[in-house]
Formats: structure tokens, sequence, C-alpha cells
């Protein structure tokens, strides 16, 4: 894609925010099977803009719907707000409401967020001009939700004493951690997993999202990260000369050679979201992500780059290109490498790079020391350029902290916020209590919203017990609805001089 190759730090930065959503993989097909016998698809009308009056058309949002263990009438619903791609997708991927909806006794509902899949509000001519994409914001996507739970709850029989409880991971996360904040009227409680709501500008520094890359790699083998960034300048010296970049073609099995250093650059680019990919999906078992992947994927590509300072670049190089191949070719299948190529298939790659203009504005940067890439600073100038160039719009890099609130949220209630450890998206998420019911929950082994997929007989222990205490939130939550009050108890506390309340 010329559009991509030519603004290859927006490049850069969409690439990470489209990878970080698609870490949802589960390889049991017995998961399969029971979407397939028990979801049922569906659509809702909507307005195309919630908050205006001039634009009256509408649009027809896809939803999946499985009630076989819903408990009628009043059961909960458990209500997934989708991210940036097909919710067929998602559905399929998220066990873990599969699993607890027996449980609970409730319905699922996963939701399709407008301009993706095949919710489109202006049918093909969605993405033809930044006119018909003007109506692709967060804002909007949430009232579609907000709409269609109160739809639900007005026409479902059985249903109108519902209560509602907002599910989601990565961008999904943050949809569902703002709809609990904008919408407390029609969740009860949200469940965000692995969502950066403070990976906004201002919020967190703009390196820590690498940081948390790097340490992966530093803690997964003998100089495994050292080499990686070594590895940079390795590449910008063999692919200085001709003969140079026939060799790095061969070397990695590039489907299309490397011919100038623009190639360079996208080839760079591209060995960059590798890293980035394996540090999100490096989880304890099998499994059959973009790429088939062994257990502990980031250690499978250490095994490859323990090499000590004396080696020479091409020996490097050959490491890295073995490392490179267990993300790409594990099973020894894949005849060439494509590096134009990103694994984001499910994703709405133009409609996030929108987003991402408009009001996603997440700043990244590197500086080749503290991390292992190499250095690039944070230009919110050059990035709203390329905005322009692309969509003739420019990004608000404030919005996203005026209409949430950023980092000033104690106000709200029963959300609960869960980070991996191993993750780096949760550089710009919440990692601590911020009051006693908005609460985090970290998973040191668990990497991208690792609680949301199917349990497996390999999770660590920190993963079980983040996710039973999820589910003893939902039965406090579902408690507090039935009964319309929580219970409290007071006491006095000498040393802060007055009463103190807490649930119970």
């Amino acid at each position: 894609n010329p559009c991509i190759c030519s603004c290859l730090h927006l490049q850069r930065l969409a690439v990470i925010y489209l990878t970080h959503s698609l870490c949802l993989t589960f390889t049991n097909t017995v998961l399969g099977v029971l979407i397939s016998n028990s979801s049922i698809k569906h659509t809702h009308k909507h307005t195309i803009d919630h908050f205006g009056f001039l634009e009256n058309g509408t649009f027809k949002q896809r939803y999946l719907v499985a009630d076989d263990y819903w408990e009628q009438p009043g059961g909960p619903i458990l209500f997934y707000t989708g991210n940036e791609g097909d919710i067929a997708w998602f559905c399929n991927n998220t066990g873990f409401m599969w699993e607890i909806a027996e449980e609970l006794g409730a319905m699922l509902v996963f939701a399709e967020h407008r301009y993706y899949g095949e919710s489109l509000p202006f049918g093909e001519d969605s993405y033809s001009d930044s006119k018909h994409l003007n109506y692709l914001t967060s804002e909007q996507a949430l009232a579609d939700f907000a709409v269609l739970i109160h739809s639900l709850k007005s026409s479902v029989r059985g249903a109108q004493n519902s209560p509602v409880i907002a599910l989601g991971g990565s961008y999904g996360g943050m949809l569902s951690a703002w709809l609990r904040m904008k919408y407390p009227n029609i969740v009860v409680g949200a469940l965000a997993s692995s969502a950066p709501i403070w990976q906004f500008p201002g919020m967190v520094p703009c390196g820590d999202y690498y940081k948390i890359v790097t340490k992966d790699f530093a803690n997964s083998g003998h100089n495994c990260d050292i080499n990686i960034r070594r590895s940079w300048t390795a590449i910008n010296n063999v692919s200085s000369t001709v003969p140079g970049l026939q060799w790095l073609s061969e070397e990695f099995s590039l489907c299309s050679p490397l011919k100038n250093q623009n190639d360079v650059l996208v080839f760079k680019n591209w060995l960059q979201e590798t890293w980035v990919s394996l540090a999100m999906v490096d989880y304890p078992y099998e499994a059959n992500f973009l790429q088939p992947l062994p257990p502990w994927p980031i250690q499978e590509v250490c095994k490859y780059l323990t090499f000590e300072s004396s080696v020479s670049d091409y020996h490097l190089l050959h490491g890295v290109s073995q490392a490179a191949n267990v993300y790409y070719n594990h099973t020894g299948g894949t005849s060439c490498l494509n590096t134009s190529q990103t694994a984001t298939g499910s994703l709405g790659f133009l409609g996030w790079f929108y987003q991402a203009c408009t009001e996603m504005v997440m700043p990244m940067c590197t500086d080749g020391v503290h991390d292992m890439f190499e250095p690039e600073e944070w230009n919110f100038q050059a990035f709203s350029e390329e905005c322009y160039g692309m969509f003739g719009v420019r990004p608000r890099a404030d919005w996203a902290e005026t209409v949430y609130g950023g980092k000033e949220v104690k106000a709200h209630s029963n959300i609960v916020f869960s980070n991996g450890g191993l993750d780096p998206w949760s550089s710009g998420g919440v990692n601590h209590n911020i009051t006693e019911t908005l609460v985090s929950i970290v998973i040191p082994e668990g990497a991208h919203h690792l609680d949301l997929r199917y349990s497996n007989k390999l999770d660590p222990p920190s993963v079980r017990a983040a996710r039973a205490l999820e589910v003893k939130y939902f039965h406090e939550w579902i408690r507090q609805a039935n009964t319309g009050r929580k219970t409290v108890a007071e006491h006095f506390d000498p040393k802060a001089g007055k009463k103190l309340i807490t649930l119970k």
C-alpha cells in the first residue's frame, strides 16, 4: 500500500494500536462449535449521528446473541463492547464470557463497532472520504451500545430488569469503561481488560510501552534485548550495499526483495512489529494466533539471540531471521515472508488509522537506551501532518482526556481494570485501585488480556485468581442492581476521626 509506505510513523503507531486488539486467540475447537450453535445474528437500526439533527440517515448495527443459559426473567446480560474489527472474530475469541454464562445465568451479547465488520453506516461509501468517516468516533459507538441495550431491555421478554455488565479488551476494554462512565444508567459495571485509558498525551511517558516490550525480552534470554538493539545497526550496515540487500532478502526469505532504503525502513518497521506482537501474545501455552506459536514464544525467540558482542553483523542477523521465523513460520509451512502485509485480517486497518488521526491520539516514542529499538521521538506536529495528508483531518490531542476525564475518574464506580504484567499496553492502563469500586487487578504472568481468553490447563495461578475475582465483582454488581441498594457497614476510625463506609 503506497499510502502506508509513505507514512511510516503513522503506520508504526497504527500497527501497534491495531495489533493490541488481536491477541484474543483461542485454539480449542469446542468453543467454535459452541458459538456456531448458540449465537444468533441480529441487526439494530441506528441513527448515524446521535448528537446532531441534520444527518437523519440510519444504518444497521450487527450484534450476536447467545441465551442458552439465560435465566428469565431478569437474568444478567454480559455485553461485549466491540473493538475495531469484525464482531464474529471477537465473539469466537472471548472464551471467558462463554465459560461464566452458565454460572451467572447470563445472556451474552456481542455488539459490533460502527464502521467495522458489517456495520457500515454508508455501506460501500463508508470509507470513501472524510465526510463519510466523520461519524467514526468512540462517542458515537458508545451511543450505539447504549441505544442497543435500551432496545434489548425494552423488546426482549424477561429482560426489562436485567442488569447489564459491559466487557471488553484493549480498545474494547476502553469502551467498556467509558460506557459505564458515560451511561451508568445503562450498565451496572464494567470489566476493562488491558484497556489503556491513560495512553494519551500528558498522562503517561511516551516511552513506557516499549520499555515493557524490552523487559519481556530481557527476562526471557541471555543478551536477547541487547542483540535486538544491536540488530538495527547491523541491518543498516548490511543494507548499505546491493549485495547486502540481496543477502538480507534471501536470509529472511522475503517474498519481495529489498531494493532500496525505503524498503529497508519498511523491513525494520515490520521487524519491530514482530517483537511488539510477541510481547503481547507471550502466552504460556500453544496458541494459534496470527500464526501458530509455541508456549512462551519469546523464550523460543531468545534462544537464537544469545550472542556476545564480538559476533559479526551477518551472524547476528542470521539469528534474527531464525527468531522472526518463530513468529511467522513456526510450523515450517510458509515459503516466504511478506513485509508489507501485517496480521490484521480481522481488524479494520484504515478505520483505526482514522480514529488515531482524530481522537485516539496515543503518543509512542523510543530512545534506544532504555528500550531495544531505534530512537524515535514523539512528534505531534509531524503526526498531524501525516493525518492531514491521508484524511484531510487533524488530531485533537487532548480530546480524549476532556471527554472521558483522563486520570480524574474517581467519581465513577463499578469498574474493574485488569492488566497483564507482560503486556506493553499496561503502561497506559490503570494499575492501582482508585477507589473501593474502581479496582485494579494485575496479572504478573499475563500478556495482553489473558483473562478474557478461554481457560487453559497451563494458565498461571494469577490469571485463574483474576478471573475468579472478576466473577465475584459481577455477582456483587448483579446483587446491587437486584436489591436496588448497597449493603454497607459503618464503623468509626479513631485515626481518621470519622465514620467509614465499606461495602459488604
